[in-house]
Order: structure tokens, then C-alpha cells, then sequence
């Protein structure tokens, strides 16, 4: 929305006290922590959706004819960093209010269409008066790949979508300030970020603040973002949320990812990529210590599951396929789409992971969310306070150093060429590992399978030794009407030696 427009809005929701026009970084954040709490105490109100009509009315095609000219770029001459913005139309049809934080002062950062250009059929916009258009997003840029260009790498678009890209690689998974009552009886409520105020970098800093402000009908939220740009282009976040009405589920640092189909996935498309996704597993670092991988799946129904902890350590969604030949889609790059992991710093005590799946047609829709939900509700008048760490990165943690799965394959266990084979009703599965602690092994390391299976039993059960010193630990299942939820790793002198394979096998799939 544009200022006039937001200053109404504010006023409709009885906003009596506004930002000074001089105040420290942490004074304007204490004052958008007291503007969240100010509309908790209000009935929610939707922000109006007045845009222009020819920018209502604009397509897929048409909005992109709509660019930020980067010579406009703000800071550009100032800092490393720069700031481009992004128009309202098309899907975007609620703008955000944007403020600028500068030595002290909080400065409005008005909508002119002077920043934009407007090519082909987008041209005819400039006969409309635009002036209360407003702003979609912004994205912020520095050079991580070459000192002499500045990339994008974080965007900020849609509700309280943000995206983050590290050195080398292309954008992928969002991140998201919340997500609330995702995959619940309620049906899932997305919060926005309604204002933003950026503050100015310096010349040497190699870290960007921002603030924002968000809005719900079940809550409000103020949050503080530390953002610093890298080979892993990490984010602190840093926040504190006031519920207007009870929550039934409050999920805290939400990551939704896109997993069409992969390695191990029974139903395939007629297409000449092997492999299609954002990202193609969840790993989680309980509070034991103890490292969890799930590959993910493209279900027929809609699939959550829930990893019980205290105080976990950290969960992410990864890409750990990063070869070109196993996606070799030139446009789309997934090999080059970053892993995300989540840190808390300050503890979350009791509660769950939270993977939900959903399912797909192709990879224009994202249908994987993970998110973090403690056991302790949020009911109207309660407030919470997050804080934690999110980064970019190609590999694994830095402190995982056990032996990691590479492959999951499933498949019949008939016998090949028996006719009646004893076997065929049974399902086979191989869980590849390597890297981490096996490397330090000699192949003839005797190995033990640690294996269990809810509702089940595993057949054959063994672990034999990859031609580059890997290990392979193979298993069947017998035939069952029941979902089968799989736990395996191997150990050495009773030890783990590799992260922990999760995985639930639905017979009917």
C-alpha cells in the first residue's frame, strides 16, 4: 500500500503511537515490538486491497515486463549492499510499507514509478496514475560470487515468504516468519509481514537489519532479521509474537520445499530428468544428540509426521544430491539448490518436528513443509519469543560427522526368472551410506545392523561393504495392510557410525 494508504490503515486500527523520526536500531525495534503488541489487544482488520486497476487486472506475463532499474538500486553508492524493490500487481495485490532507518533517522521510502521499467505491454501502465501502488517485496544483493558484481541473495515477497541463496547456488526453498494450524482441522492461516524498515549498512559492515511487522487474524509479531551474505548466507532471527486468539498450532521457523519425484519414488512421470526437487530430505539433530534423516516423498494423500524432542539441536531440508547428471535440467539447476538448517539459540524444550507432505502434479507447487511446534499452546493474550539461526549450505552441518545415506531404493524381492517365487509378496529395500566416520574404517570392520520396524518385523536383515568403502544395509518387509515405520543405522563396538535412516512405508503407495 502507499503511505497515504498505510497511514489509514493504521489509524482504522487505532496505531496511536508512531515510530519517532530519530531513534536508535534498537529503539525502532522496541517500538515495532510495541506496535505488534498494540494489535494483538484489537480485532483483526484486513489491510485494503485498493491497487490500480490495470495493476489488478495484470498477468503472469505482463508483471514481468515490470523491472527494477538497478541503476536506481538504493545504497548502491554507499555500501556493498544494495536494495531493489518490487512492484504490487499480479499475485501481489497487498502492498507492504517500507521505511528506510538511516544514522538514526526513520525515513518513509515512497513508491515512484522512476525506480521501474515498464517494457512491452507494461508500458501502458504509465498512462495510469500509480502513485498509490506501492510496493510487493524488496530483495537485497552483495557480491558472494565476484568482488565486482552484486548478487541477489534474499528476497522478500508474499506474506511472510523469504528466500536465501548462498555462494554458487540458485534459489530453491522459502523460509517462512510462521506458519499456523498447517495441516490442521482449522485449515492453515498465512500471516503476512504488513511493514518493513531497513537499516542503511555502512561501508565496511558485511551484515544488513531489517525489521518487520507482521499481522495475522490469530496473531501479530515483531521481527528483527541479521542478515549476512556468504557461501552460506546466513540469517539471525530474532522475534517475539503476541497471540490474538488461542493458536492451536503455532509452527516456528517453517521451511516449505518442492519434491516432485526422486531416486526412490515408485510413481514417475513421462519426463527425461531422473530426478525433480528443491530438496530431498529432512534432517534433524535431536536433543541426544542423535542425527535423523527422512527422504522425502510425493505421497497420494496429504502425510505428516511428527519427531518428538527436547531441545533439539537443529532440522533443515536438504539437497543432497548435488550432481548435475542426477537432475540434468540445464534450466531449472536443481543441483545447485542450497540446503537450509535451523539452529534454536535459546532453547525450545519439549515438542516436534513437524514434516508434512503433500501431494503433487509437477513442480510448480511447493508440497513440503517443516517447521518446529512446541508442546506449550499459545492462547489469546500470551506472548512468545523466538530466536534463532538459518544458513544456506551446500554440504552438512559442520558437526555432523557420521556416515550419511546417498541412496534409497526399494523394489520387488522376487527372485528373478522363479516362477511362483516365495518371495514376490515382500518388499526389498537398500540404504546406502558413506563419508563421515565410515571413511575411518577398514572394510573388513565388522558392522551391526541396528534396525526396528513399527507394526513389523524386518526380514534378512544385513550390511555389506560398497566398492568405495561405503556400506549397504539391505532388508525386507512382509506382506502388510499397515504403514511400516522404519528406523535403521549401523554401529561399530557399539557406537553409531551413521546418522539414523527413517522412513514409513505405506503398502498401498
Amino acid at each position: 500500500m502507499g503511505c497515504r494508504t498505510a497511514a489509514k490503515w493504521m489509524l482504522s486500527l487505532g496505531w496511536l503511537l508512531a515510530l519517532p523520526a530519530s531513534a536508535s536500531e534498537d529503539a525502532v525495534f522496541q517500538q515495532v515490538l510495541e506496535r505488534a503488541k498494540q494489535l494483538a489487544a484489537s480485532p483483526y482488520q484486513a489491510p485494503e486491497a485498493n491497487l490500480p486497476e490495470a495493476l489488478q487486472a495484470l498477468n503472469y506475463d505482463g508483471y514481468r515486463q515490470i523491472r527494477f532499474n538497478p541503476e536506481r538500486a538504493y545504497w548502491r553508492d554507499e555500501s556493498p549492499f544494495s536494495l531493489q524493490l518490487f512492484h504490487s500487481g499480479f499475485l501481489f495485490q497487498t502492498p507492504v510499507t517500507l521505511n528506510l532507518v538511516e544514522a538514526g533517522e526513520v525515513t518513509p521510502l515512497d513508491f515512484t514509478a522512476d525506480d521501474f521499467r515498464y517494457d512491452g505491454e507494461a508500458s501502458t501502465l504509465l498512462e495510469h496514475d500509480l502513485s498509490g501502488s506501492g510496493h510487493a517485496g524488496f530483495r537485497l544483493h552483495y557480491p558472494i560470487n565476484t568482488s565486482d558484481y552484486a548478487d541477489e541473495f534474499a528476497v522478500f515477497l508474499g506474506a511472510s515468504y523469504f528466500r536465501l541463496v548462498g555462494q554458487h547456488q540458485a534459489y530453491g526453498l522459502s523460509t517462512r516468519g510462521l506458519a499456523i494450524n498447517t495441516a490442521s482441522s482449522q485449515g492453515e492461516e498465512f500471516p503476512a509481514f504488513r511493514e518493513f524498515w531497513l537499516v542503511t549498512p555502512d561501508n565496511d559492515t558485511e551484515s544488513v537489519t531489517l525489521m518487520a511487522l507482521m499481522d495475522s487474524p490469530s496473531l501479530s509479531g515483531a521481527y528483527r532479521f541479521t542478515l549476512t551474505p556468504g557461501e552460506q548466507t546466513e540469517a539471525e532471527v530474532e522475534a517475539e509474537i503476541f497471540a490474538r486468539s488461542d493458536v492451536e498450532k503455532v509452527g516456528i521457523a517453517p521451511l516449505t520445499s518442492m519434491f516432485t519425484y526422486g531416486e526412490a519414488s515408485a510413481q514417475r512421470p513421462d519426463d527425461f530428468r531422473p530426478q525433480v526437487h528443491d530438496s530431498d530430505g529432512l534432517l534433524m539433530h535431536t536433543g541426544s544428540g542423535e542425527w535423523i534423516w527422512r527422504p522425502l516423498s510425493n505421497p497420494t494423500a496429504v502425510r505428516v509426521s511428527s519427531f518428538a524432542d527436547d531441545a533439539p539441536q537443529g532440522f533443515g531440508l536438504m539437497q543432497r544430491e548435488r550432481d548435475f547428471d542426477r537432475y540434468l535440467d540445464l534450466e531449472a539447476n536443481y543441483h545447485r539448490r542450497p540446503s537450509q538448517w535451523v539452529e534454536p539459540l535459546e532453547a525450545w524444550g519439549k515438542g516436534h518436528v513437524e514434516l508434512v507432505e503433500i501431494p503433487t502434479p509437477d513442480e510448480t507447487h511447493d508440497n513440503i513443509v517443516a517447521y518446529w511446534v512446541s508442546d506449550d499452546t499459545l492462547s489469546a493474550g500470551e506472548s512468545q519469543r523466538l530466536h534463532y539461526h538459518t544458513y544456506t549450505l551446500n554440504e552438512q552441518p559442520e558437526e555432523h560427522t557420521l556416515g550419511q545415506v546417498i541412496r534409497t531404493r526399494q523394489g520387488t524381492a522376487a527372485v528373478p526368472g522363479e516362477t511362483n517365487s516365495s518371495s514376490a509378496n515382500q518388499r526389498q529395500f537398500v540404504v546406502d551410506f558413506a563419508g563421515g566416520e565410515l571413511d575411518n574404517l577398514a572394510p573388513e570392520a565388522e558392522l551391526a545392523l541396528d534396525i526396528s520396524v513399527l507394526n513389523g518385523e524386518a526380514l534378512l536383515p544385513q550390511v555389506k561393504v560398497l566398492p568405495d568403502n561405503g556400506r549397504r544395509a539391505t532388508f525386507r518387509l512382509p506382506p502388510s495392510s499397515q504403514p511400516n515405520d522404519i528406523r535403521l543405522r549401523l554401529m561399530h563396538d557399539g557406537e553409531p557410525v551413521t546418522e539414523t535412516w527413517n522412513y514409513v512405508w505405506y503398502p498401498d503407495a
